[in-house]
């Protein structure tokens, strides 16, 4: 069996019986692609591989200054893609049984402030065009729901759920969740909805809630929707180093922080499979908690000195 028919398998196996997004998936691919061809510059067979050699393919990636964060993710892409070897019965041992995982710094998102917030909303309702309409109608359900910049380029116009006060998202693993909406964004899809149509070519119809007479997907790409945050933070002059769909998925987990929502709730919004994803902004808690504490408590207004 030859290293890309194997790996071939293994990402059908994942994406049949894990269920994985598309974009966890092409990570994997693109580790095991680099693995493969150190493979076979080394000229090792499957069968042959040691942990020596899985360090030598490692150090070349801490060498080259990738956050550990990418070299654990490598390392895990390796571990599973063994396992699965194991399984198959096409090695005997996993060369990375033993191997240790760099331990990752978790960075805290850098968090757009509500001014930021109300800044890029304003500017951005400004353009009455049929773009401008549908850049605010994205940027505000965003903000609104926190939900990542994929489960939104790829929500179908069924995802408007129960008289629009829901959107049904399809979230990593093709899990389901329906995230609630006020009442002015779903005014806001009203509007967008009346101008939809520009996207569509005439005479097909289109399943997308934001479709593209451009895109090959048949909707707006992450990659165009990037883009077009881009150009609105230079013509806007927001003071901002950049804008992305993650940051303002940051900005809506924050500020609900921030106005008392718990971790439990938050995580659920935010579809998280582990709570200890969502804990990354409890940074947030800390410091209102203090602010609270320092406020309130009757030592703090004792004078001990």
């Amino acid at each position: 069996m030859n290293y890309n028919l194997l790996v071939e398998n293994f990402l059908e196996v994942l994406a049949s019986e894990k269920g994985l997004s598309k974009n966890t998936l092409y990570s994997y691919k693109i580790d095991l692609d680099q693995f493969i061809n150190f493979a076979k510059k080394k000229n090792i067979k499957t069968k042959e591989f040691k942990d020596k050699d899985i360090k030598e393919f490692i150090s070349t990636f801490k060498n080259k200054g990738y956050e550990k964060s990418t070299v654990s993710r490598k390392i895990s892409s390796l571990t599973h893609f063994f396992n699965f070897l194991l399984d198959e019965k096409e090695i005997g041992i996993n060369p990375l049984r033993n191997f240790e995982i760099p331990k990752q710094t978790k960075k805290l998102p850098i968090v757009l402030s509500n001014k930021h917030i109300d800044k890029i909303l304003e500017f951005t309702r400004q353009d009455q065009s049929a773009t401008g309409i549908r850049l605010y109608t994205m940027i505000e359900i965003l903000y609104a729901t926190g939900i990542r910049i994929s489960e939104l380029v790829e929500m179908k116009l069924s995802s408007i759920y129960e008289d629009k006060n829901f959107l049904l998202v399809s979230g990593k693993g093709n899990k389901e969740r329906l995230v609630p909406i006020s009442r002015n964004t779903r005014e806001t899809l009203d509007k967008y909805l009346t101008i939809r149509s520009h996207f569509i070519s005439k005479k097909i119809k289109s399943i997308w809630l934001f479709p593209s007479k451009q895109s090959s997907v048949g909707h707006i790409t992450r990659q165009r929707f990037n883009q077009l945050l881009n150009e609105l933070n230079l013509r806007a002059d927001l003071g901002i180093k950049s804008i992305s769909p993650h940051k303002l998925r940051h900005a809506f987990a924050t500020h609900l922080l921030e106005n008392g929502m718990d971790l439990r709730s938050l995580q659920q919004i935010l579809g998280h499979a582990d709570i200890s994803t969502t804990q990354i902004y409890t940074h947030v808690l800390k410091e209102r908690l203090k602010e609270i504490i320092k406020d309130n408590h009757p030592l703090s207004k004792v004078d001990l000195g």
